[in-house]
């Protein structure tokens, strides 16, 4: 689906960043037994959510970059859709539901041509900025053009290679006035996109904060996130210190009756970030003052915290569970010994043992056990599977026996490569329960942590690819097909650059796949395709999926309506009552 060489090459670095820092990218909600239901709510305080009041945002990293050009979204993002209206968004209810797109300033998700290469929308009536000034088409598809320059860089990608001359336009600030033609509008509510091969996610992208409205004339180019002008039911009155402290208050021009998602129930929302972690959790635990109209964005709770919240029933009641679409895995570089014979990670997949993974990762509480490279959602066409089943806690007498049939009677000795951030995903913690399982296979690891940008740097690094390290991927919406392209599809291979095909797998078979279920504008239908390259995918043992992590946050004990859907696995701010 995804063809472009740099797509998704912040995601696995930052997907989880972006949902806790209110972009919206990856994270989640619902208990393990409840597979496909709503995520769970707060118990917090009782009675129908009203307007009125202000709400209080505690986070550790700041808002940066309030530049709808410049944020790297899903769906909207979350303190960013208060301000940024987009032509689609994500569907503002829990679990599953969520993850649906709907229509934001368009009247539809969008209309599709035959093949899907060409896409259409009209705008609702009635759309107006803070200032009272009319929404039109040509506003979106400025603010589309603006992202393009580099001066405007780090948002999502997709667009410069989906769009007809996208990869080679530079921005409305070089191209002399005369705009990327693969994006027309024939009237001021009418607005056409062409691609460059079909996409029949199209309406995914277009939730992303890149299809916001600005209109040229207050186009302030790097200074315009100091006060983008509002499209939504919040225009910014304050932001210091490139969102460390942002404050948004009601724009009295957002029209209700065009906004079937926001609820928009606070007068205020004041958002303070730079804040220690332990802090903002024992801040909103103890509610008091202004704390107690209180969340945060960004901010789970640990195992020590969750411990000693305890049976502690009015802070139980106040915990947020949420899931997102994300995995945590091994993976193999196949090119390198020992790991180019399939026995050998065959192997490795029987020995794992996630019941110890997943408690080094914080235990069930924090994290699921995972046997396909999907989320376990129906929206990622998540199709059960377990090719090599090693139970809860192993098989370590298969994999020996596996060993043996790939020319290692008396076991081997291999290097995993980890972060030495303390991130329970890429640790120490992990790598090290990882180790301990796969020596009661005859298997003896050696451990190579590495600073995590080092980490990084290398585990992408197509020439230089570890055989054997821990990874992670989070999609940047609720699809197989940001989980499943960039990492196996052939044309995506890097070599100079930030390679996530980590198996340099170019299998044809795979690849005509992906173009295939792109051409799909039935979601449902998608869905179901993906599901089933990911279990065929699997069959080659290329990774080993250890876990799904759960999220859980805290809010302050006045704070009603918790909202938390599949699609972004964390309360949605848009739909918090403070009264």
């Amino acid at each position: 689906m995804l063809r472009q060489s740099h797509i998704s090459r912040r995601v696995a670095a930052v997907a989880v960043s972006l949902v806790l820092a209110g972009g919206a990218a990856a994270c989640g909600p619902k208990d393990a037994a409840d597979k496909a239901g709503s995520g769970d709510k707060p118990g917090a305080a009782g009675g129908a959510p009203q307007k009125g009041g202000t709400l209080t945002v505690l986070n550790s990293e700041p808002q940066s970059d309030f530049d709808p050009a410049r944020l790297y979204t899903s769906g909207g993002g979350n303190v960013p859709s208060l301000v940024f209206r987009t032509l689609t968004t994500r569907n503002r209810e829990a679990g599953a539901a969520g993850t649906k797109v709907v229509p934001d300033l368009a009247t539809d998700t969008g209309r599709p041509n035959a093949d899907a290469t060409e896409w259409t929308y009209t705008l609702k009536d009635g759309l107006k900025y803070e200032d009272g000034t009319p929404i039109t088409a040509a506003d979106i598809k400025y603010g589309i053009e603006r992202s393009f320059a580099g001066e405007l860089s780090g948002g999502a990608p997709y667009l410069r290679d989906w769009l007809v001359g996208g990869e080679t336009y530079e921005g409305p600030y070089k191209d002399g006035g005369k705009g990327l033609d693969s994006i027309v509008v024939p009237d001021a509510k009418t607005i056409v996109f062409t691609l460059r091969k079909p996409e029949g996610e199209f309406p995914f992208v277009a939730t992303q904060t890149q299809f916001a409205p600005v209109p040229k004339a207050k186009d302030t180019g790097v200074k315009y996130e100091e006060h983008p002008v509002s499209s939504g039911p919040y225009k910014v009155v304050k932001n210091d210190n490139d969102g460390e402290h942002l404050t948004l208050e009601r724009n009295e021009h957002w029209d209700e009756k065009t906004d079937e998602e926001r609820k928009a129930y606070p007068d205020k929302i004041d958002v303070r970030s730079g804040l220690d972690s332990a802090v903002i959790n024992q801040r909103l635990s103890t509610s008091s003052g202004a704390d107690a109209a209180a969340i945060t964005t960004d901010t789970n709770l640990g195992p020590a915290e969750l411990a000693q919240i305890g049976s502690n029933k009015e802070l139980e009641g106040r915990i947020g569970t949420g899931h997102f679409g994300y995995v945590n895995y091994l993976a193999f570089n196949p090119k390198a010994a020992p790991f180019d014979n399939p026995k050998v990670r065959q192997a490795v997949s029987y020995a794992i043992n996630r019941t110890s993974v997943v408690n080094a990762a914080g235990g069930s509480a924090l994290a699921e056990p995972a046997t396909t490279f999907l989320p376990e959602r129906e929206a990622f066409g998540f199709t059960p599977y377990d090719h090599f089943p090693a139970g809860k806690t192993g098989d370590p007498a298969k994999a020996r026996e596996l060993l043996k049939e790939a020319g290692f009677p008396d076991g081997v000795t291999v290097t995993l490569t980890h972060s030495t951030a303390q991130n329970r995903q890429t640790s120490p913690e992990v790598a090290t329960a990882v180790q301990q399982a796969l020596a009661a296979a005859g298997i003896t690891v050696k451990l190579e942590g590495l600073e995590n940008n080092a980490f990084n740097e290398k585990r992408w690094d197509a020439s230089n690819t570890p055989g054997f390290f821990l990874s992670r991927w989070g999609a940047d919406w609720p699809s197989g097909g940001p989980f499943l392209a960039p990492i196996f599809d052939g044309r995506q291979i890097v070599a100079n650059g930030s390679n996530y095909n980590h198996a340099q797998l170019n299998d044809p078979a795979v690849n005509a796949e992906i173009d295939e279920i792109a051409k799909l504008t039935d979601l449902a239908a998608a869905g179901k395709r993906w599901g089933a390259l990911d279990k065929k995918i699997g069959e080659q043992a290329l990774d080993v999926p250890l876990f799904h992590p759960v999220y859980k946050r805290l809010v302050g004990k006045d704070v009603k309506n918790v909202v938390i859907s599949d699609w972004t696995g964390v309360l949605d701010i848009s739909q918090v009552s403070v009264k």
